[in-house]
């Protein structure tokens, strides 16, 4: 007893795509890959009724994803954009502390921000 043998997605696509592009009959194919008719039928159409399924949803998913995408990208724009001016404030007031000589002033004497405010 023969094993049955096993074809991969790729190769039925490619056989079923053979059969519709190049119009080459089914008794041809199933002869020429040693495949029951019936099995080339079956998937012809496996394809054509997944087709209008991943088709709708794919474009209804492509959809949701690209708006979920801009909403995610626009949110973390804001978010970028809050820390940088944060770092800015903060670099500003390091520059000043250091013009006016009170950094240098509490590190010599070894106190921090913490203290000083004390």
């Amino acid at each position: 007893m023969e094993k049955k043998k096993r074809y991969n997605s790729e190769t039925k696509a490619m056989i079923v795509r053979e059969n519709l592009e190049n119009q080459v009959p089914i008794s041809e194919l199933s002869e020429k890959y040693g495949i029951h008719p019936n099995a080339i039928y079956k998937w012809k159409k496996e394809i054509f009724e997944t087709a209008s399924v991943k088709l709708s949803k794919s474009s209804k998913i492509s959809e949701r994803q690209n708006v979920a995408s801009e909403r995610r990208i626009a949110e973390l724009e804001a978010l970028l954009s809050k820390r940088e001016s944060l770092i800015a404030e903060l670099v500003e007031e390091n520059i000043e502390l250091k013009k006016k000589g009170i950094g240098d002033g509490l590190i010599k004497n070894g106190l921090n921000r913490r203290y000083a405010a004390k």
